[in-house]
């Protein structure tokens, strides 16, 4: 963990970096498929949606554009998530899974996927299925010009303290990335995964991912989607996630902004 304190004229900030370490083995059940497209689904406490997940990832894989397998990642759930994930992964040969010892939180989730990945492409959805799998296909069509695409949820069916936080938290973000992304925190994104595992991740930096591939000189699109109510299980970001934690986060970001290595070779022999 490292301690940042950041000064301006008037004002200092704590900004807080929790880097993650490793703890965990990476593993498919079916390792002589030729996959080009790993599906990350972070899991916390979603016992009430895992039946609805494995059948809705079902019927998009029939349909995928790209041959695609799922990776759940349990992020130290308290109910039985964890055997029901065994459970599916057991039965569906194209699903898999790790768990973490303890809760770590979403972004260290998807980088346990981006670590874990061996395709050409990664993506994640929430396991809430409030955006739906078959948008991928709608995201894949651009990823051959882009680095990354995303989705943006049009007609969201939040409620309106959901929709009004994350609208002003994706206006702070976009005055301090510039990255013209309106909705980062959608979860339904496609991205090559050479660029998702450069991704020098930290806690927070899941709104963070489209300015990130920028860092790298990327390309990035947001592409309209679905957006469907919870209903099932209990929504995981309450007011300080939505609005002051990212505020911090941004502090997080310009530093690490200022401190990014990224260059480009001339010659070499």
């Amino acid at each position: 963990m490292i301690i940042l304190i950041i000064l301006t004229k008037k004002h200092f900030f704590f900004v807080r970096l929790e880097f993650f370490k490793k703890e965990y083995i990476c593993k498919t059940n079916n390792p002589f498929m030729n996959y080009n497209f790993t599906i990350i689904v972070p899991v916390y406490n979603e016992e009430d949606n895992l039946i609805r997940v494995e059948q809705a990832l079902l019927d998009y894989i029939k349909i995928a554009t790209k041959k695609t397998k799922i990776l759940f990642v349990n992020d130290g759930s308290k109910d039985q998530s964890q055997e029901l994930i065994e459970a599916i992964c057991s039965r569906q040969t194209d699903f898999t899974f790790i768990s973490f010892k303890e809760n770590r939180g979403l972004s260290a989730a998807i980088k346990a996927g981006f670590d874990c990945a061996d395709t050409e492409l990664v993506g994640y959805i929430d396991s809430d299925l409030q955006t739906a799998p078959e948008d991928f296909n709608l995201l894949l069509e651009h990823i051959g010009e882009y680095d990354l695409v995303t989705g943006v949820r049009a007609n969201r069916k939040d409620s309106f303290v959901k929709n009004m936080s994350s609208t002003i938290a994706n206006g702070i973000r976009r005055a301090f990335t510039h990255d013209g992304m309106d909705d980062t925190g959608c979860p339904l994104k496609v991205i090559k995964t050479d660029y998702a595992k450069r991704i020098p991740m930290f806690k927070g930096l899941h709104r963070f991912l489209p300015a990130m591939i920028l860092l790298q000189e990327g390309k990035i699109i947001q592409i309209p989607v679905q957006h469907f109510p919870r209903i099932a299980g209990t929504a995981k970001f309450g007011l300080w996630n939505r609005l002051l934690g990212p505020l911090m986060d941004c502090f997080a970001y310009l530093w690490m902004k200022r401190k990014y290595i990224n260059y480009s070779i001339a010659k070499k022999g």
